[in-house]
């Protein structure tokens, strides 16, 4: 179904300052940046003439009219890749995202990608995020991180999200195999990532310019040589997980970047080669994914089994502990 042009009339009653803040003030499924785009492509009369700047004073009495074009659509074709929707509405989705599979259209990564496989399954129902044809995103995974996502079909509810995410009422928990068991069971990691200082690809823990990140975990399983872990994001930095649990001496097995001892300490430790043949990916997993609707306001919450490769991994390790327990003497 094409989207048509949608016009918006309206009155200022009492005058405004700017138009920008007006528009915002009463049009609230479009962002500001948004309206302010509108107004710079001539979108916006205002009082019968066209309007040019974001700043021009609205007289009391005004009548505004805004002219909202369909969205254009994506650079990306659609694919028509199948998905595992675990939730569905005209608002939004839930997705269980599989390992491998990329989020967002990169350098050399054009096809196979969630976005790409969204806007097939999407077609005729997105309302455009920032006047394009495209799912919004709400908070990302890694390519080899399998788990749930959440993502918008218009810019209001994505820009909904988005600010529930960062006031952190978007409730995410992960299952995470890690090397060693931390010895106090459960913690909380409190410190700032940025970019690594040597390893531009990498992030790490670093005391000047990082933001701010906190990761809460415990101990729901103590393997051979390593613990499953159940992981409570309170902040969303890039591969936050994975680069603190390195920090504190337990990587995320399979972890090509921060498990293997490529990297500059702290956190590191030397690669350990009983675990190389568990898995092919970090072992991490988003299986838990709770928020309020931004329409209905209804709680929701849902959770994912992980996939084969990390239960067969998982697997493997009890296996290995269950032979290494001490064995009772007989008689």
């Amino acid at each position: 179904m094409k989207s048509l042009e949608k016009r918006i009339l309206l009155t200022c009653e009492a005058g405004a300052p700017r138009l920008d803040a007006f528009l915002h003030e009463n049009i609230a499924d479009l962002s500001r940046a948004r309206l302010q785009a509108l107004i710079r492509e001539g979108c916006v009369q205002l009082a019968g003439r066209t309007a040019r700047k974001v700043s021009q004073k609205v007289s009391p009495g005004a009548k505004v009219e805004v002219r909202v074009p369909p969205p254009e659509p994506h650079r990306l074709d659609p694919e028509n890749i199948p998905l595992d929707i675990r939730f569905e509405d005209e608002h939004l989705l839930v997705v269980n995202k599989p390992p491998g599979m990329v989020v967002h259209p990169g350098a050399g990564r054009r096809t196979g990608t969630l976005v790409g496989a969204l806007l097939h399954h999407c077609r005729g129902q997105l309302s455009g995020i920032g006047g394009v044809e495209r799912p919004g995103i709400v908070h990302r995974l890694d390519k080899d991180t399998s788990g749930l996502l959440l993502v918008a079909k218009s810019d209001l509810v994505h820009r909904r999200l988005s600010e529930a995410l960062k006031a952190r009422r978007i409730r995410r928990r992960y299952m995470a195999l890690v090397k060693g068991v931390p010895a106090l069971g459960r913690g909380t990691i409190d410190a700032p990532i940025g970019r690594h200082p040597t390893h531009r690809t990498a992030m790490a823990v670093v005391k000047k310019n990082g933001r701010e990140a906190v990761t809460h975990y415990q101990v729901h399983e103590v393997l051979e040589g390593a613990a499953l872990l159940i992981v409570r994001l309170e902040t969303g930095r890039t591969h936050q997980i994975r680069v603190h649990l390195n920090h504190i001496g337990h990587p995320v097995i399979g972890d090509p970047l921060y498990g293997g001892g490529r990297l500059p300490r702290p956190g590191n430790r030397v690669h350990d080669t009983r675990f190389d043949s568990l898995i092919q990916r970090q072992a991490l997993h988003a299986y838990r994914l709770g928020f309020d609707h931004t329409v209905s306001g209804e709680s929701m919450a849902y959770e994912a089994e992980p996939p084969p490769d990390f239960l067969d991994a998982l697997e493997k390790l009890r296996e290995r502990a269950a032979e290494n327990l001490p064995q009772r003497p007989r008689g």
